[in-house]
């Protein structure tokens, strides 16, 4: 028996789409956001400026798609990461490495010029916050579920202070700040955090 091998056209469109959307967010990562343009996008995915318009009816919404794209690939790592953390104090530190990583590199790049942009661009704004808290909360789901007995309320204090560190931290590095001295912020912050823990669990 021959195996198929035309694709079909919803394979097609979505073949399609995922190439516009790894596109926009090298855009994103390489140009910045004010020079990244629908025309660069398409010559970087291989395809027509009409076939941006077939799947995304305006600039915001293909930004936003794109974040969203990556952030559920990241996602995805999180919680394959985070579902193998020990319980416990012992798996704190080991959290806050893997959200440092997550909320870093091409993910914090690229949402970091998406984040600026927005501020002055209402569309884009309304466009990218559902997709922001869409990985806050899916995330903070899975720390919550290997905190143990940590009260949840604690839990997510010590979630969103450490997302918040990171993001400041990222951006620290995108302007080029000194490598040692987030080295020494982040491990202070586990130590801290590791305290913090211990004091609520007990």
């Amino acid at each position: 028996m021959i195996g198929r091998t035309h694709r079909t056209q919803a394979e097609r469109r979505e073949q399609t789409r995922t190439a516009l959307l790894d596109a926009t967010v090298d855009c994103l990562v390489d140009l910045g956001y004010a020079r990244t343009s629908v025309q660069e996008i398409c010559a970087r995915a291989g395809v027509s400026k009409g076939a941006v318009q077939h799947h995304f009816s305006a600039k915001a919404e293909l930004m936003a798609a794109a974040v969203e794209h990556l952030t559920e690939k990241l996602r995805g790592q999180l919680a394959n990461s985070i579902s193998a953390l020990p319980g416990g104090a012992s798996g704190v530190a080991a959290a806050i490495d893997l959200l440092w990583e997550g909320y870093s590199g091409t993910l914090s790049t690229a949402a970091t010029e998406l984040w600026v942009a927005a501020r002055t661009d209402p569309e884009l704004r309304a466009a990218i916050r559902p997709v922001d808290k869409a990985l806050g909360r899916s995330t903070l789901e899975h720390i919550t579920a290997v905190a143990g007995d940590l009260p949840k309320e604690r839990a997510e204090i010590l979630f969103w202070l450490t997302v918040n560190l990171t993001r400041g931290l990222a951006l620290d590095a995108e302007l080029g700040g000194d490598p040692n001295r987030r080295r020494q912020l982040l491990d202070e912050w586990k130590r801290v955090a590791v305290m913090l823990y211990e004091d609520a669990a007990t």
